[in-house]
């Protein structure tokens, strides 16, 4: 081949090379998008930072199984939970979005890096066989076939630039290569990734699902406690008024027999008595007399006192009267009346039994009965009560001894 034409072919050459290389350069450089590492770090600090807010909620939950609480208390933090969760799971399909997103980007990078790396190894092989077919001794033939010194001064030029254009091109491609070993480990990390959140998403929905279960249980539970509670209140009220009844029946019957001339013998309580009654029983109160909370945010009003203490110990009248009841009284279970004259009664209720009957006269300190109501919320207690004028429900605190 006539020198000059190959001169200019590879001058050609030279000039594509310098041009690709310019190319690459101005190209997007893989480096400079946000490494696949740190954004898996922010992902991962993301998570991270919802989780500790859920396990903060959660040890919430544990604090208040230890604890006297409502079952709103615990429904409102199942909803915390449930709401963390949720926002768990839209953070992760935030991530496997993006990290779909980047699959796409990295498989495009990867195919474009293969492809250029194809394109410069198509560029290497013709070079080789170029430089085969010439032979070794080649570049010494260019430079003794100068005419003149700046000929040769061109022909030394024109090697120069074919020789760098031969390292580019090998360092080109020893880059390519190491850009595609990064890119496909990347690829492979990034689909391991998106395994790993579809995963963590799955287990996040079932637990999504268990708190809403948990939550609907409990709501549940509530209404049906609630219910319960009306019921158990509205039973109370109608044995209120029932023993209500009952007093007034008594009250009306002792003042009747006043007024056809009986005689009235001396009252045992007055309110010279106040502060000075013995307790019926020794145990500590369960229920004070007044209004007081309920289960479910509801209000039970108390006409008396409650006093716990072991199943089945006596239980001994505060004064001196006259058993005007002794018998069952719906949800005050066993029940017994002393009228002690002069409009007040003491009422014992929830015992176990009644060892005394109607019409009989008992003395101050004497057993009338043992506690019971055993199957009540307070367990064994006997409530007491004292009725006065017009059968007013009086505080028994103020009547009984100081403690």
């Amino acid at each position: 081949m006539n020198p000059l034409r190959l001169f200019r072919t590879h001058l050609t050459y030279a000039v594509f090379l310098t041009m690709a290389a310019a190319a690459m350069a101005a190209a997007p450089a893989f480096a400079q998008r946000p490494s696949f590492d740190q954004q898996m770090r922010d992902n991962q600090r993301r998570l991270e930072d919802i989780r500790r807010e859920r396990s903060t909620v959660e040890q919430e939950l544990e604090r208040l199984r230890t604890q006297a609480h409502t079952i709103a208390d615990e429904i409102s933090n199942l909803e915390r939970q449930r709401d963390a969760t949720n926002r768990i799971v839209n953070e992760l399909d935030r991530q496997i979005g993006g990290l779909g997103l980047q699959n796409d980007q990295m498989t495009v990078d990867l195919i474009l890096a293969q492809d250029a790396l194809a394109e410069k190894r198509a560029v290497l092989e013709r070079r080789l066989v170029d430089i085969a077919k010439r032979g070794a001794l080649y570049s010494y033939q260019v430079l003794l076939a100068a005419e003149s010194f700046g000929d040769l001064l061109s022909r030394y030029k024109y090697l120069f630039l074919v020789t760098q254009q031969d390292r580019l091109l090998t360092n080109d491609m020893t880059k390519l290569k190491n850009r595609i070993a990064r890119e496909r480990q990347a690829l492979v990390d990034a689909r391991d990734a998106l395994g790993r959140r579809k995963t963590e998403r799955a287990g996040e929905l079932l637990r999504y699902v268990d708190l809403a279960h948990r939550r609907e249980t409990n709501l549940a539970a509530t209404r049906r406690s609630m219910r319960e509670a009306e019921r158990r209140l509205t039973e109370k009220e109608q044995e209120e008024r029932r023993l209500n009844d009952v007093i007034a029946a008594l009250e009306r019957a002792r003042r009747e027999a006043l007024a056809r001339g009986a005689a009235a013998g001396p009252a045992t309580i007055t309110e010279s008595s106040l502060g000075a009654l013995d307790w019926p029983v020794d145990g500590r109160l369960v229920y004070q007399f007044g209004p007081a909370p309920g289960p479910n945010n509801t209000t039970i009003v108390w006409h008396g006192i409650g006093i716990a203490t072991v199943a089945g110990t006596p239980v001994k009248a505060v004064a001196t009267g006259t058993v005007v009841l002794a018998q069952p009284l719906g949800t005050y279970l066993m029940t017994v009346i002393l009228d002690h004259g002069g409009g007040y009664y003491t009422i014992y209720s929830t015992l176990d039994d009644a060892t005394v009957a109607k019409g009989e006269r008992v003395l101050r300190g004497q057993v009338i009965g043992h506690v019971g109501g055993a199957a009540t919320d307070q367990g064994p207690h006997l409530h007491f009560e004292i009725r006065g004028a017009s059968q007013i429900a009086l505080d028994p605190l103020n009547w009984l001894k100081r403690r």
